[in-house]
């Protein structure tokens, strides 16, 4: 017996040895409780001895040998491995602790993962791993909420200033007059104050909202990773525990995981160390691998270990938010030009101050009886206070009317509305600024593949030596030649090839031009992949890369234990590491002068068929060579003897010619930066309408070399005349933009490749592409096109001008009510020592202009007009000669009628001052509403074009039209206006229409180009120098 089971007989024992003076019914619970007691001690003692007996049993199955130890087996989980002990085991870096578990397959296995197939990945799977070891998420910092945007309005100094007045008009209010009466005056400017912050509130909240969503759908990144022997894409969020994920150049690393096998893996950890040097990541030394980082070169597989929170890349991104205050450029010449103004109303609101204040103590004010309001001493201290603090309030109102802080606002609207119209329009926006430096562009330099062309590639050329092989033909290729073409394909490419039964069609993943050359292996060569990577080990690859443009393998066959070197990539470079050749009978023929250049033609005939060659090339190497090789890290690269050629047919996407025909009639040069040969680019440009059919290629047609070797001086000089720069390195792409900088260009550059990320980043727009494109890529550019497509890029630089023309529309509004109405509120004080339009019509006034104004004008869609001007320069004033002349035209009409109304609206009409007041503020308020049309469009005359498409704008002016009804007829004392007839509202719209024929007239007045400020530095030059 074992001790336990002796213990708890020696419990049950003293259980039954009680006294026998029980009842009966005690009796029958103690029998109960003792019956409980025993089998519950026999339990517990079976129990230890089947695990006893487990554990020797283990101990003699593994062998002295073995170098591993269980760690943390949770018998009641079903991994047997918990997420405390991964997430150390990876973030420690720790070799040996993994050494002692059993190395990386043996991770994997406690993870349940098949490190060829992946993990299951069935909804059951899923879930369980969710539960065990947590979703791919991390936790965000809170978003801003509305209280905070309305804390924010709240810090506005004049706001505070108007609030204070209106506090002090109110308190006075009611105790001259009561709280019945006396509420009225401040009242009504806190109610007006409260709304225009409402206002305010409503429509930044609703912006910082629009920018979390967008940012959402930049982080879901999708991932490539092996579930149940299948390779596809997942969601970033998607990604679990345990799931095997195929890295290549560009990607971002999804989760902490470790290295399972691939070639040349090389890491970006600076997003997480600071330490700009590339980690070498590898099976042997260095199988850690951690979210965030950037693959830079190679090719790998990993299993996942940790997501989420459990990362160091998730923790630390749950610290960090998202600005949405970024500044943009455009934004920044706002806030100067609204400071300069409110400069301005400042001053004006300084000098209305004085005067009133004058006025009002010299005796020259007058209440409604016409009795002075100032009697010196006779006048009681609570009629001066509230006097003066309605002279200030009135005052304040004019510096609330005078500082445009709508353009902000306006500008904020702008780029959340054009945002948001973008994503529809495949285009995710990075960067704010480049929604509006967009429609500046002057330059475009775009990539071939996958931009131009659909990026849907077929093999549709065969050659092999020098004749063409036609479909069907294949069987009269030697067997071995044959073998040796399927083996450089199966084994020398990034894709894969996947079937999940005998009778199905085979699934090809990878690049575009894998799938197309592993479709053409599989289908028409009858290569069997999976045979072929078993029969031979990789012992070194060389990773494609853009710089290069090729890629290479070294193989051992298993059976025959000979070494092999297979190469593939652009067809010219690889016939130039070529001395001989296969012909279709498998005879090796010497590579001389003559067959070169007949070599050279066939692949310039292919090219010229706007196909994208591809060559293969072999080679066996003698032992003692391999040794070398081993030992260099280098494959053999000389010497190798042609397998054949392939000709991959990506047709022109449709609708890019008339695209780049859009882009050229508005000014905006398209250049084509390709890898592809000359003839590939020339073909591919011609057909895309980039070269004119019967344009001379001498200068326009460069190779990326010669763009490289030209003198600085070349370069600047021949960079305008290029169009086409074929074989060119992601350096050459760099070099260009910089060059067209340099000469005062706006360029906007289109990559997909990691090798791009300078040119992106250098570039003042930066367009990646969402499919093609890698993660370095897209963290570099500004603007994702979604669809790779570049009639993606043309409708973003219609949106990029459309942007700044609605920002320039509202300008134009904003300052036209700005001018008149400082203006008439200063010669009415100055002269006649009353402000016509009081503090609360001048808040509505600012409601109208800032918020429903910018809703309305900041909404407009582009129109084909956008594209018949040419590019805005860096230099360009943000209001133009055309803006000028159409705003100061209306402000000087608005000002004209008004004060006329101001000072003989009384006998014109024959009404009380009262009334003249309350046809001022709805005429005023009127011609603003009807200027809103005349916005709509800065040069054309038609207004009304298109105004059916704008359901905002048509909403937007319904709404004003009511509530200023409302205002005038039925909100007296809140308003401080008396009701109208028909008569006097027909004068007050009469009069405001008058905007319309004024605007059309003014647009026949023709402007000078340059702006007027440099015209007026010209003349003030020219007469310094006399």
């Amino acid at each position: 017996m074992s001790k336990i089971f002796l213990t708890n007989l020696k419990h049950v024992e003293s259980l039954l040895d009680v006294p026998n003076k029980l009842s009966k019914p005690n009796k029958r619970w103690q029998s109960a409780f003792v019956a409980i007691y025993c089998s519950r001690a026999l339990v517990s003692f079976f129990k230890n001895c089947v695990s006893k007996s487990k554990k020797k049993l283990s101990e003699k199955s593994s062998s002295p040998l073995s170098t591993y130890t269980i760690v943390d087996v949770k018998p009641d989980q079903s991994f047997s491995i918990d997420q405390t002990s991964l997430t150390r085991l990876v973030k420690q870096k720790n070799i040996e602790k993994l050494q002692e578990f059993g190395g990386v397959n043996r991770v994997a296995s406690a993870l349940e993962t098949n490190v060829e197939n992946g993990i299951k990945g069935d909804g059951n799977d899923i879930m369980c791993r969710h539960q065990a070891f947590g979703s791919n998420t991390y936790r965000k910092p809170p978003s801003k909420s509305f209280f905070h945007f309305v804390v924010e309005a709240f810090k506005d100094l004049t706001i505070l200033i108007l609030l204070a007045c209106a506090a002090l008009s109110l308190g006075f209010g009611i105790k001259e007059n009561g709280v019945k009466e006396g509420w009225y005056d401040g009242g009504s400017i806190f109610v007006a104050v409260f709304l225009v912050i409402a206002v305010s509130s409503v429509s930044n909240f609703r912006q910082n909202r629009q920018f979390d969503k967008l940012s959402k759908v930049g982080n879901n990144i999708q991932i490539d990773v092996v579930r149940n022997g299948r390779r596809q894409q997942v969601s970033i969020f998607e990604i679990v525990v345990g799931d095997v994920i195929c890295l290549k150049i560009g990607d971002q690393v999804p989760a902490d995981g470790l290295f399972l096998d691939g070639h040349s893996l090389q890491v970006d950890e600076s997003s997480m160390t600071g330490e700009s040097d590339h980690v070498e990541v590898n099976g042997s030394q260095n199988p850690f691998l951690f979210s965030g980082t950037k693959v830079v070169d190679g090719y790998a597989k990993m299993v996942v270990t940790s997501v989420g929170m459990s990362t160091t890349w998730g923790e630390l991104m749950s610290s960090i938010s998202r600005d949405t205050d970024e500044e943009t450029p455009l934004q920044a010449r706002l806030n100067k030009l609204t400071s300069a103004i409110g400069k301005v109303g400042l001053a004006v609101a300084f000098l209305v101050l004085v005067v009133l204040l004058i006025r009002y103590f010299t005796g020259n004010t007058k209440d409604e009886n016409g009795n002075k309001e100032y009697i010196g001493r006779k006048t009681k201290a609570d009629d001066i206070v509230n006097a003066v603090v309605g002279i200030v309030a009135a005052a304040v109102t004019i510096v609330v009317v005078a500082i445009p802080e709508g353009l902000p606002l306006a500008v904020t609207l702008t780029l959340a509305y054009s945002m948001k119209k973008m994503m529809a329009d495949q285009a995710m926006v990075r960067k704010l600024s480049a929604c509006e430096t967009m429609g500046s562009a002057t330059t475009i330099c775009t990539d071939k593949t996958g931009t131009l062309t659909l990026n849907q590639m077929k093999v549709t050329k065969f050659w092999l030596g020098e004749e063409s092989m036609e479909d069907g033909a294949y069987s009269s290729i030697a067997p071995y030649v044959l073998q040796l073409i399927r083996e450089g394909v199966a084994l020398n490419t990034t894709g894969s090839v996947y079937k999940s039964s005998l009778d199905t069609q085979p699934e090809f993943s990878g690049s575009p031009t894998e799938k197309a050359i592993l479709s053409w292996a599989v289908l028409e060569l009858n290569m069997e992949m999976e045979q072929l990577t078993r029969n031979c080990t990789i012992l070194h690859v060389e990773a494609f890369n853009s710089k290069k443009k090729r890629s290479g393998i070294l193989v051992r066959r298993k059976v025959e234990n000979t070494t092999h070197v297979h190469w593939k990539g652009a067809a010219e470079m690889i016939l130039a590491m070529c001395s001989s050749y296969y012909d279709a009978s498998g005879i090796i023929k010497d590579l001389n002068h003559h067959s070169k250049s007949r070599f050279e033609k066939i692949i310039q005939g292919m090219a010229a068929s706007s196909l994208r060659c591809i060559a293969f090339a072999h080679k066996q190497v003698p032992e003692e060579e391999h040794e070398d090789e081993a030992e260099n890290k280098k494959l053999k690269e000389d010497g190798l003897t042609l397998l054949g050629l392939v000709g991959i047919k990506d047709p022109c996407r449709p609708g890019v010619k008339k695209a780049v025909q859009d882009c050229q009639y508005a000014g905006v040069n398209v250049k084509m930066v390709t890898g592809d040969n000359v003839f590939t680019a020339t073909a591919i440009a011609t057909e895309c309408g980039i070269l004119r059919p019967d344009q001379e290629t001498f200068g326009a047609v460069v190779e990326g070399e010669e763009f490289r070797n030209y003198t600085p001086e070349e370069r600047m000089e021949r960079v305008d005349k290029i169009c086409v720069m074929a074989r060119s390195s992601p350096f050459d792409k760099l070099l260009m933009v910089q060059c067209l900088k340099q000469k005062g260009h706006v360029v906007a550059v289109t990559g997909d490749g990691t090798n791009d990320a300078p040119a992106l980043k250098e570039a003042d727009i930066g367009l990646s592409m969402g499919i093609q494109g890698t993660e370095v890529a897209k963290e570099s550019s500004d603007i994702v096109i979604l669809d790779d497509n570049f009639a993606s890029v043309a409708t973003v630089l219609r949106w990029g001008r459309c942007v700044y023309t609605n920002i320039q529309k509202f300008i134009q509004f904003q300052l036209t009510v700005n001018v008149a109405a400082l203006v008439i509120n200063f010669v009415a004080a100055v002269s006649a020592g009353e402000v016509p339009l009081t503090a609360v019509q001048l808040l509505w006034v600012n409601l109208i202009m800032d918020t429903l104004g910018a809703l309305a004008l900041a909404t407009e869609k582009p129109t084909k007009d956008l594209m018949e001007k040419k590019p805005v320069g860096r230099t360009e004033p943000l209001i133009t000669n055309i803006m000028w002349r159409n705003l100061l035209a209306q402000a000087l009409y608005q000002i004209a009628v008004l004060l006329t109304l101001q000072f003989k609206g009384e006998s014109i009409f024959g009404v009380s001052a009262k009334v003249k007041d309350t046809l001022v503020f709805n005429t005023f308020v009127l011609c603003q509403v009807f200027n809103e049309f005349n916005a709509r469009k800065l040069e054309k005359k038609n207004v009304f074009k298109g105004i059916h498409r704008n359901k905002l704008f048509l909403g937007i002016i319904a709404i004003t039209i009511v509530l200023q009804v409302v205002m005038v007829e039925f909100l007296k004392k809140f308003a401080d206006t008396e009701r109208l007839n028909w008569g006097q509202w027909g004068a007050c719209v009469g009069i405001a229409a008058m905007s319309w024929p004024i605007g059309w007239a003014v647009k026949w007045i023709p402007v000078p180009e340059k702006p007027i400020l440099s015209l007026l530095k010209i003349i003030k030059q020219t007469s310094t120098c006399k």
